[in-house]
């Protein structure tokens, strides 16, 4: 199930409008220029899962409300098949699937992710990015090169990395080949602020 742009942009108007919430503060909770919140309001611009994460917990919503324009409802347990979870094409050329879109209620957000290897990338700074809660990563298979406030560390399968995601973040694969990993977000407990914010 892949998302429409345009679709997920007017849901985030939407809720901005009658929450009553300007673009000015929406575009600080998101770590964006007005400009830059304003296009992908406009759904000009793709999302990250960091800028929807950032703006259904402002709105006080689940994640998949804003991806899907449904609530979820399963309370008990919810089963999610091998390839069948929802596609989040959200960050260019990464591909995540969540792996727990029915849930209700919500503590973490899981999500098998993979990230291609791009040689354009090696030489680059790693795009870095911050939303509240903390993050767990584990490689399945290939090499992933993480920054985490400045830190570099090079993972390989059954490394594990956990940190608090307010913290500058980013990564990219390495070593010629894609990355496969776990990476779930994981809110922060209610009135908790991040250390960093």
């Amino acid at each position: 199930m892949e998302t429409k742009i345009t679709e997920i942009a007017e849901r985030v108007r939407a809720l901005r409008d009658i929450m009553d919430i300007s673009q000015e503060e929406m575009a600080q909770v998101c770590g964006l220029s007005l400009e830059e919140y304003q296009k992908r309001e406009e759904g000009k611009v793709d999302f990250s899962v960091t800028f929807l994460y950032n703006c259904a917990g402002r709105f006080g919503v689940d994640l998949m409300e804003l991806m899907t324009g449904e609530t979820p409802r399963l309370k008990k347990y919810s089963l999610v098949r091998k390839g069948k979870g929802l596609d989040v094409k959200r960050r260019e050329s990464f591909v995540y699937e969540h792996m727990a879109y029915s849930f209700a209620n919500k503590t973490a957000e899981p999500f098998y992710v993979e990230a291609p290897y791009l040689e354009e990338e090696q030489k680059k700074p790693i795009q870095l990015s911050t939303h509240e809660g903390q993050e767990f990563d584990y490689i399945l298979e290939g090499q992933l090169k993480v920054s985490v406030d400045g830190h570099t560390e090079i993972m390989g399968p059954g490394d594990a990395i956990y940190y608090d995601s307010g913290t500058p973040h980013g990564m990219i694969a390495v070593g010629g080949q894609k990355c496969v990993f776990l990476a779930v977000v994981i809110k922060n407990p209610e009135g908790k602020e991040s250390e960093t914010c």
